[in-house]
């Protein structure tokens, strides 16, 4: 097999300072909610490109001239705790350029061969070869660029990412009828459930909020079986990885994340998801909910309701990290149906619920079939 510095496979490698001094682009460039070119950050990434977005104005993406995106390049995030994040520019339909704190390359090869490649375990270990820094990890372009890499034939490139994009394509499917599938759960839910002839009760009431455990506290013994810890950065992520923790695998069942299970952050990045990675220990400031008596799709869908009052108390609370207390999930208004309605709507939403629960699963075993053929492929 053949090896090359990176800087040798590549046609561009660039990054934000590549524009200018600091005072310049502090100068040149102005950051507005709404302009021109949305700027592309990895916490656009981590929020899936769902926005809110940053822009600049027209003069400031003509002034970045060297970082203007076109849909489909490779970034790598150089800077901060998720250091090594490998994620690719989506088509936005507007004007797009890279954000600090980041490099983009385009190769003179297949591009989705080296976006792979550095994703693997392979690749990530490069990455962290070349990493300086505790407080705030970081590497530079110029180490980057001596990274070496193999250099396949063209149509072994081919072969392999013809391989790994049919499973992602089957996940990004899958993803899309998921999302379908949870706006139609939601809009009935809606429908149906918010009626203030019902009675009136709260979250508290109806869900166990079961918080997770400052798992620094519970690392494995030596031989001693283990558990990765899901953390916020892995819920955002939706899979846990080689950089997760470990903790004891000998805890009670209320603090472990089965795939599928319903987690609420509700400490700094508040939000409610299906748990879509594998059996994992469920750390501090995540809920794990859960209920006896009623529905998972009924609990899910009030906890969800409430998502948006909850994101705003935490926003208010401007001196500490934000977050929400018990006392907010009591004082949250929860309408309960007649056990007959509850049924009825249960023989409705509960199929659908229990559909995004299968896709979810399938999608985990996709993504460790993923992971099998990096580690053959890197």
């Amino acid at each position: 097999m053949k090896y090359k510095k990176i800087g040798d496979i590549c046609s561009v490698i660039t990054d934000y300072v590549a524009n200018g001094s600091f005072s310049s682009l502090k100068q040149n460039v102005e950051y507005q909610q709404h302009g021109y070119a949305a700027v592309i950050r990895l916490k656009d990434y981590r929020n899936n490109f769902n926005g809110p977005f940053e822009y600049v104005s027209k003069r400031s993406y003509e002034f970045l001239k060297k970082t203007k995106l076109m849909g489909g390049e490779i970034i790598i995030s150089n800077v901060g705790a998720n250091i090594g994040t490998v994620f690719k520019v989506p088509n936005l339909k507007c004007g797009m350029t890279l954000g600090p704190n980041s490099i983009m390359i385009k190769t003179k090869y297949v591009d989705d061969y080296y976006y792979y490649l550095l994703k693997s375990n392979y690749g990530q270990s490069l990455i962290n070869s070349i990493v300086s820094g505790s407080a705030q990890p970081k590497f530079n372009k110029t180490d980057f660029k001596k990274l070496e890499v193999p250099v396949p034939t063209l149509e072994e490139q081919k072969e392999i990412v013809g391989h790994l994009t049919t499973i992602d394509n089957k996940i990004h499917k899958n993803n899309q009828i998921n999302d379908n599938l949870g706006a139609l759960l939601t809009n009935i839910f809606k429908k149906y459930m918010i009626n203030d002839d019902f009675e009136k009760s709260n979250l508290t009431q109806i869900a166990n909020y079961k918080n997770g455990l400052a798992m620094q506290k519970y690392r494995p013994n030596s031989n001693e079986e283990s558990l990765p810890v899901l953390k916020i950065k892995e819920l955002n992520q939706g899979n846990t990885d080689d950089s997760s923790d470990r903790c004891s695998a000998n805890l009670d069942n209320s603090v472990i994340a089965n795939t599928g299970d319903i987690i609420f952050s509700w400490s700094g990045t508040l939000l409610v998801k299906n748990w879509t990675g594998d059996k994992a220990g469920l750390n501090q400031h995540l809920f794990k909910v859960t209920s006896n008596k009623y529905p998972a799709w009924f609990i899910y869908e009030w906890t969800k309701y409430h998502l948006l009052r909850f994101q705003a108390i935490a926003a208010g609370k401007a001196t500490t990290m934000g977050h929400i207390k018990r006392s907010d999930l009591k004082s949250s208004l929860v309408y309960i149906p007649s056990q007959l309605f509850l049924e009825k709507m249960d023989s409705q939403l509960a199929p659908i619920y229990s559909q995004r629960l299968n896709l979810i699963k399938e999608n985990q075993q996709l993504w460790k079939l993923k992971q099998t053929l990096l580690n053959k492929y890197f």
